[in-house]
């Protein structure tokens, strides 16, 4: 594409829909996942491409039986085109440009990166999110629509989990849970008695030690081994360089077992929120210690002592997260096959990727009748 559309250059913080810090942003750009190129486009919105497997955020049945499909060793590469994303992968939200407009901006982007993939992407999508204002809502929304009329498909996204900080103690915030859920989370906090849990700046002299830095970066490899979806691979240079970031606002939790660290948890304080970023774990024994219980919880009481107002704790693993007590938004992402039979496929399929929300109504069904 042109160079004076896709570029790289500073990040400014004007940005609808901006729940992270600029930095995480321009880190990811300077080095990329594994098989993308990155940088910005138009009002310096995040941009990025990479061959996309369009079974990622299909329904686990429907990804399995493309899968066993006769041959289908030998034609998956045409289910894995080369995509244009709007957005970035560091970030929960798109990033829209206050000094746009709503209405105009979608037909902007097409004209600048409609031919270039045969596949473009505006990923995340806010949905009427509680995590940001009626105005940043209100222009996502005209955003949508707009693209919908520029000839977009409107395609359900992931589930982002979040907690609002209105509770006083660790009891009180436990109370609100299923007496099944406070059982199970009050036997699994006992493991606390049996690690040493400390919070660390990023930027400190500790995590610009080059040693600690490949420990660390070891067990988010284990973490990426273990996913189901495998969409980006960060490499080892971003995490050296948001772990020696010392403006950024993150905050490391690293959990170690008589002395050796098992895990750790990346957040950050952006904007009266901690924001749930990446994690490491050596699985064999963050089981055994109920690491993902033990750390949810430590992120809500460090959240609670700083005054924040919200913990956002990402897309993953969203029932289990509501298990623990997590509320949930949801996202839309605006894809637009170059090839106009495809955009007829799609809108005839749209209904079969993402299943997040469907699970979520069904669990709030199921609960609203036993009330």
């Amino acid at each position: 594409m042109p160079g004076s559309q896709l570029r790289h250059r500073t990040l400014h913080e004007a940005f609808i829909g901006q729940l992270e810090p600029s930095s995480l942003v321009r880190d990811v750009q300077a080095y990329p996942p594994d098989g993308f190129s990155a940088g910005t486009t138009l009002y310096d919105i995040p941009t990025f491409s990479t061959r996309f497997d369009l079974l990622t955020t299909a329904d686990p049945a429907v990804r399995d039986r493309v899968r066993r499909l006769p041959l289908y060793r030998y034609w998956q590469r045409l289910l894995q085109p080369r995509t244009r994303f709007i957005g970035s992968t560091v970030s929960e939200y798109a990033w829209l440009p206050a000094t746009a407009s709503a209405s105009e901006l979608a037909d902007e982007l097409l004209a600048a990166h409609g031919r270039e993939c045969p596949f473009f992407i505006i990923k995340d999508l806010p949905c009427a999110s509680p995590l940001l204002d009626a105005h940043a809502n209100a222009f996502a929304d005209g955003f949508a629509t707009a693209c919908e009329a520029a000839g977009f498909i409107l395609v359900e996204g992931q589930a982002l989990a979040w907690v609002p900080i209105d509770f006083d103690s660790e009891d009180a915030y436990l109370k609100r849970l299923s007496r099944g859920a406070r059982r199970n989370i009050r036997r699994k906090l006992r493991s606390r008695d049996r690690l040493e849990i400390e919070a660390l700046a990023t930027g400190c002299t500790v995590l610009r030690d080059p040693d600690m830095q490949d420990a660390l970066i070891a067990l988010y490899e284990q973490v990426f081994a273990q996913s189901e979806v495998h969409f980006d691979h960060l490499q080892a240079d971003f995490f050296r360089a948001v772990f020696a970031d010392a403006d950024s606002g993150g905050v490391m939790f690293v959990y170690r077992h008589e002395g050796r660290v098992i895990g750790w948890n990346l957040c950050f304080e952006y904007q009266g929120a901690l924001v749930d970023k990446y994690v490491g774990f050596d699985y064999a024994m963050s089981r055994e210690l109920n690491l993902y219980a033990v750390s949810w919880m430590h992120n809500l009481e460090y959240a609670r002592l700083r005054g924040l107002k919200r913990f956002i704790a990402g897309w993953t693993d969203p029932e289990v997260k509501a298990h623990l007590g997590a509320r949930m938004t949801f996202t839309r992402h605006a894809v637009r096959p170059r090839n106009r039979l495809l955009r007829a496929v799609l809108r005839r399929l749209s209904g079969h990727f993402e299943s997040d929300s469907h699970w979520y109504e069904e669990q709030a069904d199921h609960a609203s009748r036993r009330t």
